[in-house]
């Protein structure tokens, strides 16, 4: 978090395998949207944990932004919709998690962003995204 304020951040979005309710405690506050991994299990306890701290919970299947005028999924990774969103590239970007693995690709038209992971990751990384001027960025963490 300290990177991110110290890079102006306006908006967190986190990919999935969110792992433990704490991540939200870390996340109170800020703007901030995500989708759920494959290892997470959500349920009504923590949609009110959620609530409580002012989080939208994601709907399933992916989660569409509207950005600088940028149409921007955001997937785990592991969603067969994921994959039909990478075929057809017909957003500007698509982020995603699930292989632990930074990833900077354009496919077509869309650029396909994996930020790396901070849990079961050889090398920790975070990436921020410039929406206005399209440059991605890893950052190593730890």
């Amino acid at each position: 978090m300290e990177l991110f304020d110290r890079l102006g951040v306006e908006m967190i979005v986190h990919c999935g395998d969110v792992g433990d309710v704490g991540v939200f405690d870390e996340l109170a506050g800020r703007e901030c949207r995500f989708v759920w991994g494959n290892m997470d299990e959500p349920g009504p306890g923590v949609e009110a944990y959620l609530a409580s701290l002012g989080i939208p919970a994601p709907s399933v299947g992916g989660l569409t932004l509207e950005i600088d005028g940028k149409r921007i999924l955001v997937f785990h990774g592991h969603e067969a919709a994921f994959r039909a969103a990478v075929a057809a590239a017909s957003a500007d970007y698509i982020l995603h998690g699930h292989t632990h693995e930074p990833r900077d690709e354009r496919i077509g038209r869309t650029r396909v962003i994996n930020p790396g992971a901070l849990h079961r990751a050889s090398n920790r990384t975070v990436a921020t995204l410039d929406t206005a001027t399209d440059e991605v960025r890893f950052h190593p963490i730890g």
